[in-house]
């Protein structure tokens, strides 16, 4: 398997090749040179007792105090141990790979004056499964990801706890499993380290990853409840998109006639009196489009941020100039972060409106609840509640994080980003949204049973046998967490759009 080279611009699916599929990685021979040629500089900066920022003075609101060059080390050492400090549950491992990689490729660009050899221990961390245990609460998004970068550099220097061979052990015992060696920090690198946004992007660039995926599996759910209820495709006719040229709008009307196509359900009805549907199912196309426009432009801004320099101050040394900047500020990324929010959110708030419209005879046209033999068996009644419950926590979760700034460090630093808490909420959001579409499939398959002996769109019946093939009918009441359990596996796997592409194509 070749590496992916670090110092080279990465995309998003390069960072999830690397934090899921666990893809080799090696630093790009000419981005060796430029690291080496940084640190050179900084090297020089200390032999001639030059006042730098974060190499000889303190940090932050202690930036005015000048730090002996006998203690350069301890400052670094120090400023790890002092700045981990972030509390609540550990991110996911893939998180913490991606955020190992982001750092690696932040630091590779020689303008942030670190050694080779960090950034080869990091590199080699990842390529040996050593991952560090990383809080997933702590930070305001600047100036960066303070305390979920420093938990990740505790690691290095052989401090605080990391997982390796599935168990979880002190770091430096993971490290010496693993044939590395912890390393003495020098002066700047402890600060290159934890100054940016990697926490944020990291999590930002997995979720952005898994939305797109999830804004398909949303039009898959879609077309097989507009079949369900005896919808109309006249809605997702070309023509329609042509006159509001949307890019996210045209391709869900494309993925939507191509899974309806040639359904003897939809031929039944043609020529019934009903001439608009409902707008959860008339305007699919309109609402999904805009969250799936909205998503790429999210994860336009992640993949630049991905391929930035974030840490503070920046060392020009062609120029032979330090400048202290901003670009630990999250707020690029958390700006998009709360709009991917909203766009996933709506996504499932249209969903559990589609799923209402299958339980409700009155609408549907079908036995109540889809229940066989209502009153006796409830039947799916309580699916839509827990869609309720998911659509209005996600509601409360897309309140925008980034309007929001708490001042840190004595007002020193007096705005911050809260990135990261968009970041994370984005993810939270993301999960409820997969559990609100996997009631939507198992509620659209119960649906189109009553139908028979009518078969759906080609592409609708893929998906229907699909989540047949781990969900049976509902003929009596039955306990049915389990059923949504196996659904969500359909659709987290790539097994429900597999399926559908097997018999129509690449969907987009």
């Amino acid at each position: 398997m070749n590496p992916i080279l670090i110092g080279q611009p990465l995309t998003v699916h390069d960072v999830v090749r690397v934090a899921r599929e666990f893809q080799p990685v090696a630093l790009d021979p000419e981005a060796k040179a430029e690291v080496l040629a940084s640190r050179a500089y900084v090297e020089k900066l200390v032999l001639d007792n030059k006042t730098v920022y974060g190499i000889t003075t303190g940090f932050g609101k202690f930036s005015n105090v000048r730090i002996a060059p006998e203690d350069t080390r301890l400052l670094q050492r120090n400023l790890i141990l002092s700045h981990a400090m972030g509390v609540g549950e550990p991110l996911a491992q893939d998180v913490t790979r991606a955020m190992l990689l982001l750092r690696a490729q932040s630091l590779s660009f020689g303008v942030s004056g670190i050694r080779l050899e960090v950034i080869e221990l990091i590199l080699e961390c990842l390529n040996r499964g050593v991952h560090p245990i990383i809080p997933s609460q702590g930070s305001v998004g600047a100036s960066g990801d303070l305390a979920p970068l420093a938990h990740m550099s505790l690691m290095l220097i052989g401090e605080g706890n990391a997982w390796f061979g599935g168990q979880v052990m002190p770091a430096h015992r993971a490290l010496e499993r693993a044939g590395l060696k912890p390393i003495t920090l020098e002066a700047k690198e402890g600060l290159a380290l934890i100054n940016g946004t990697q926490a944020m992007t990291a999590i930002g660039a997995l979720t952005l990853h898994d939305a797109l995926e999830l804004a398909t599996v949303a039009d898959i759910t879609g077309a097989m409840s507009l079949e369900a209820l005896k919808g109309t495709l006249s809605a997702f006719d070309a023509r329609v998109s042509r006159v509001r040229p949307h890019p996210g709008m045209i391709e869900v009307a494309e993925n939507v006639r191509k899974l309806g196509a040639d359904s003897p359900i939809h031929r039944s009805h043609e020529d019934c009196e009903k001439v608009q549907d409902a707008y959860s199912l008339r305007c699919i196309s309109q609402v999904h489009g805009a969250s799936r426009d909205a998503l790429r432009h999210a994860l336009e801004v992640v993949t630049r941020e991905v391929n930035a320099v974030t840490d503070n101050p920046l060392i020009f040394h062609h120029d032979d100039t330090v400048i202290s900047g901003g670009n630990f500020h999250g707020q690029p990324v958390a700006l998009v972060m709360d709009y991917a929010k909203i766009a996933i959110a709506e996504l499932a708030n249209i969903s559990e409106r589609r799923i209402e419209h299958m339980l409700d005879p009155a609408l549907s046209g079908m036995p109540g609840f889809l229940a066989m033999q209502g009153g006796l068996n409830s039947g799916l009644m309580i699916s839509q509640y827990t869609a309720a419950s998911l659509v209005s926590e996600n509601k409360v979760l897309a309140h925008p994080a980034s309007v929001d700034s708490i001042p840190t460090s004595a007002n020193q630093e007096d705005h911050v980003s809260m990135g990261t808490t968009s970041a994370r909420q984005c993810a939270m959001i993301l999960e409820n949204a997969r559990w609100v579409f996997a009631i939507e499939l198992v509620n659209a398959t119960q649906a189109l049973g009553f139908h028979a002996p009518l078969e759906p769109g080609i592409g609708v019946k893929a998906a229907r046998d699909a989540v047949r093939s781990v969900v049976p009918p509902l003929e009596r009441d039955r306990i049915m967490t389990g059923d949504l359990e196996a659904a969500r596996g359909l659709i987290v796997s790539g097994r429900l759009r597999a399926a559908v592409e097997t018999v129509i194509g690449v969907l987009h």
